[in-house]
């Protein structure tokens, strides 16, 4: 009996019947198929299930206007409870009735079967009411708009979470309107309420003349559905969702904030979140969400322009308070960047090509003592680069082993040319690092380790470099006193290394920190408190490899 016959006496799918018999008639034209792989395929292809996958594939595709899909039952919960009582009876049942039994009993499984009986019997919720047909004849243009309340703000300051929008009452004319729509709350999702639309009437009651918190006590004491009378604004405008992603140097507490039109409806960060900026049409209040966060209603937020008024306005209150503070003044150069949102994309590490690592931090919290250690643990992996000097070399130096020399001169012109990321002169001699020098063992396919000062950061932070900036911070004055005596640490502070630490140098190197800090924490990629040696070891090797292996937010002009 061939294949084509058996076909014929079954209600098998056509296209299956079809490439079975093309199958069977060029079977001599396939030489390089053998018996067992012939009959492999002629059996799949004949089998029941494959053809009732195909059937229940195209019903599905073609979405068949005789056959639509209904529910069989609307009431699968109630037989689940007679199963259940059916088998709670029987003394002896085989396993898989034991596993039915507690299967049937699970939550998620009950849960599974009340939504069906729910959608089966077209039980939706909330029900909501006519919509009302008395509509004022005159030649303004209304509509009727039915929104179910949730936990979502409508107000202004201070107002209660209710449909995902904000109001005001309009300058000019007096009408409350619709001031404002955040993105992924209800008012978003129905598409029917827009910025400027006017209010008329909430549930019946005529809003004409009254005010926001008239309306907000309204809205409190509405449950279920909301029904607004709305004359729709000239301009209808959607909201754009952009695709910024931002990082915050700043943290945010909305219910701190005088100033934000509605308290409920800001959206809390702490410094170093990845915000996704949803919209900046507003000046001064742009709607984020935390980059990950599944709520999908967006909170308010102080726009760059606003945060970074703020800034300037307490910076200069604290320089009222405390003028000409230490040597501060010396890197007022610094202080006019403001800090408060960096742009930021995903960087995918590349094999092979591995991103400086630089360790920030105050002289004397051990820096190079890691870049000691990390170096050892493989010295054919991480590299550091060989530095330029203008004085001459020593007796049995080697030029580019200990040190790049060169003249005075052509340093001096190097440095004009901006070639190096930092620089320094020591007893009349110039020292620094080049760019070329850290580009060099990037592209040789090796981990580079900078431990340079802090306002080299600028310099190394560049689309060229793509640096992982890691802040090596100092611990508590008694942690760092303890630490650093019971490891018979030696003072960095005197050049001979032949005594420990004093504490006004332990005061020094937490000042100094607090002043990195302050100037350049928005330009690091992690912190790391170097209480013991060994655990901040250990916490730099993982940060290392999460730099090599796992896509990491950048500046976004780092991977355009």
């Amino acid at each position: 009996m061939t294949a084509a016959v058996v076909m014929e006496n079954v209600n098998w799918d056509p296209a299956l019947s079809k490439l079975l018999n093309s199958l069977q008639e060029n079977k001599s034209e396939i030489p390089s198929c053998t018996e067992e792989e012939f009959g492999f395929l002629s059996e799949l292809l004949q089998s029941k299930e494959l053809n009732a996958l195909v059937n229940v594939h195209n019903k599905i595709l073609n979405n068949v206007k005789d056959d639509k899909f209904f529910p069989v039952l609307s009431n699968s919960m109630d037989i689940d409870v007679e199963v259940l009582d059916l088998l709670s009876t029987k003394t002896h049942v085989s396993s898989d009735c034991k596993e039915l039994f507690h299967l049937l009993q699970k939550p998620h499984i009950q849960g599974l079967l009340c939504a069906h009986d729910a959608v089966a019997q077209k039980d939706y919720y909330p029900r909501l009411p006519d919509i009302p047909l008395e509509v004022d004849e005159d030649e303004e243009t209304v509509k009727i708009v039915q929104l179910v309340k949730s936990n979502e703000p409508l107000g202004d300051a201070g107002v209660e979470p209710i449909v995902g929008a904000t109001i005001k009452t309009c300058e000019i004319t007096g009408k409350i309107v619709i001031a404002r729509i955040m993105h992924g709350g209800a008012a978003d999702r129905s598409g029917l309420i827009h910025v400027g639309d006017e209010v008329c009437e909430v549930n019946g009651i005529s809003v004409e003349g009254k005010t926001p918190s008239f309306v907000l006590h309204i809205l409190q004491n509405s449950e279920g559905t909301i029904t607004f009378k709305i004359v729709p604004a000239d301009s209808k405008s959607g909201i754009r969702e952009s695709k910024v992603r931002v990082k915050a140097h700043f943290s945010y507490v909305a219910a701190d904030d005088p100033y934000i039109p509605c308290k409920e409806a800001g959206l809390d960060f702490v410094k170093g979140d990845v915000l996704h900026i949803v919209s900046q049409d507003d000046a001064y209040w742009w709607q984020a969400r935390r980059e990950g966060d599944r709520n999908m209603r967006a909170g308010l937020i102080p726009s760059r322009a606003l945060q970074e008024r703020r800034i300037l306005l307490e910076r200069k209150e604290k320089e009222k308070e405390k003028p000409e503070e230490d040597n501060i003044k010396n890197d007022d150069f610094d202080r006019e960047e403001v800090p408060t949102y960096e742009e930021v994309a995903k960087l995918y590490p590349r094999p092979g090509l591995y991103r400086p690592v630089v360790l920030i931090g105050p002289p004397g919290v051990g820096r190079n003592e890691l870049k000691r250690r990390l170096i050892a643990t493989d010295t054919e992996k991480y590299k550091t680069p060989i530095p330029y000097t203008s004085r001459p070399p020593r007796p049995g130096e080697i030029n580019g082993k200990e040190y790049h020399f060169m003249t005075r001169e052509k340093m001096e012109e190097d440095i004009e040319a901006g070639k190096f990321i930092e620089y320094g002169e020591y007893k009349g001699n110039l020292y620094g690092t080049s760019s070329e020098s850290v580009s060099s063992l990037v592209n040789a396919g090796y981990v580079c380790l900078l431990s340079p000062h802090y306002q080299a950061l600028k310099m190394l932070r560049t689309p060229q470099l793509r640096p992982y900036v890691i802040y090596v911070k100092p611990p508590t004055f008694e942690v760092l006193k303890d630490t650093r005596n019971e490891a018979r640490a030696r003072s960095t502070f005197d050049e001979s290394n032949s005594r420990g630490f004093t504490d006004e140098e332990f005061h020094e190197i937490l000042h100094s920190a607090e002043r990195i800090e302050f100037l350049y924490s928005h330009l690091f990629d992690e912190v790391i408190v170097n209480a013991d040696l060994s655990m901040t070891f250990e916490q730099l090797i993982n940060a290392i490899h999460r730099v090599e292996s796992e896509p990491l937010w950048v500046p976004a002009s780092w991977v355009q």
